[in-house]
C-alpha cells in the first residue's frame, strides 16, 4: 500500500529529519550527534539547530512523521475496506528506527497512536460480535499494536520462518495469509478458553 507523499518531504526540514531516522536507528538516541545528522543531511550544524532546536525535538519530529504516516494508511485501509494490511511494508524504512526507540523504551507516542487507531477498530467490530469480548478494547489493542511491531522489528526472522523475504510479493503474500489465518481460526475451543479464563479469575496461572 502507498501513500501520497507529505509535502514537507520535500524540504530541508524532511531531509534533517530523514537524517536523523538513520542516525538513531543506527547508533541510537545516545550516539548520534547532530553534528553527524546535519552531514548525513547536508545542511549546516546551525540550520539543523533552526528547525529543531534540540536532539529530542528532534527525535519528537521523528514520532510525528511515522504517527502522520500511519495515519494516512488507516485512512487509506478505511476507505479501500482493506482489513489485512503488511506491517513490514507500514514500517519500511522506519524499521531499524522503531526498533532501537523501543527498546531505548522511547516511541511511545508511535504506540499510543497505533493503540488508538486499533481500539477504534476494536469497538467497531465489537458491535457485530456474538459473543461479548472479555478484555476491553484498549487492552487487546495495545498487545495487537505489539504483535505488528515485532513483526516489521523482526522481518528477518519472520523471513527465515516463512521460507520467503517478507519485502517480495511472496514473502508479503505468505505473511498476510498467515495474518489473516491467524485471526480467522481461533487457536482455542470455547470451552478452553472458559477454563483458562475462571483459572484466571480464581488467581490462577493456567
Amino acid at each position: 500500500m502507498t501513500t501520497v507523499p507529505d509535502p514537507e518531504d520535500l524540504t530541508a526540514r524532511a531531509r534533517i529529519r530523514d537524517a536523523a531516522l538513520w542516525h538513531f536507528g543506527e547508533h541510537g538516541f545516545e550516539r548520534a550527534t547532530i553534528r553527524g545528522i546535519a552531514e548525513t543531511a547536508g545542511v549546516s550544524l546551525g540550520l539543523v539547530r533552526h528547525h529543531f532546536g534540540s536532539k529530542q525535538a528532534l527525535r519528537e519530529a521523528c514520532d510525528e512523521h511515522i504517527m502522520k504516516m500511519i495515519h494516512r494508511l488507516h485512512e487509506q485501509a478505511a476507505s479501500t475496506s482493506q482489513s489485512a494490511i503488511n506491517p513490514v511494508a507500514v514500517m519500511g524504512p522506519y524499521q531499524r528506527y522503531l526498533a532501537r526507540a523501543l527498546t531505548e523504551g522511547a516511541a511511545a507516542p508511535v504506540f499510543d497512536d497505533m493503540v488508538r487507531i486499533g481500539e477504534q477498530w476494536l469497538a467497531e467490530a465489537d458491535k457485530s460480535r456474538p459473543d461479548p469480548p472479555d478484555v476491553d478494547p484498549k487492552a487487546r489493542s495495545a498487545v495487537i499494536a505489539a504483535m505488528a511491531l515485532s513483526v516489521a522489528v523482526l522481518s528477518q526472522h519472520v523471513s527465515r520462518g516463512l521460507g520467503a523475504d517478507v519485502n517480495t510479493p511472496e514473502g508479503e503474500a505468505k505473511l498476510l495469509r498467515a495474518i489473516v489465518d491467524i485471526y480467522s481460526h481461533p487457536l482455542l475451543s470455547p470451552e478452553e478458553a472458559a477454563a483458562i479464563r475462571e483459572a484466571l479469575d480464581r488467581g490462577q496461572t493456567p
